[in-house]
């Protein structure tokens, strides 16, 4: 099966094309590797619940570089986990990031001083996301 196109073909979220899009993405962008060179932080997602079954996957940034694939980070120095309805409703901005940490329906492990002091990390990653949500499909 070939892998889906960057600009025309519609990806499941969470799907393995998904997450191999998300890499690319990721791979190419400067301001990525930008804030890469300031911050330090691994990140596993854990999605349960979704079509795909459990999702786990990762950014790993630092040194000047970033990478997002399958799998925990490796280290791991935060791991966030949620339902699928969760993740959806987070993606499509239906529902805040921040509301479903307060309201519990994201679980967060780890070093959350570290999580705080990388939210460059976060805005650059939610730019590459930008690229992808069009053709996203979230059924």
């Amino acid at each position: 099966m070939s892998e889906p196109s960057p600009t025309t073909d519609r990806v499941r979220y969470l799907s393995l094309p998904w997450i191999s899009e998300l890499t690319r993405a990721v791979a190419a962008s400067e301001r990525m590797a930008d804030v890469a060179g300031e911050h330090r932080i691994g990140v596993t997602q854990v999605v349960t619940g979704g079509p795909e079954g459990t999702v786990v996957y990762h950014l790993q940034v630092g040194d000047g570089s970033a990478s997002f694939g399958p799998g925990p980070a490796d280290p791991e120095d935060v791991r966030m986990e949620q339902e699928w309805d969760t993740a959806v409703a987070v993606a499509t901005g239906e529902l805040n990031a921040n509301e479903a940490f307060i309201g519990g329906r994201i679980k967060l492990a780890g070093d959350h001083q570290l999580l705080l002091a990388s939210q460059p990390v976060f805005g650059a990653l939610d730019e590459v996301f930008s690229s992808v949500r069009p053709h996203t499909d979230y059924v």
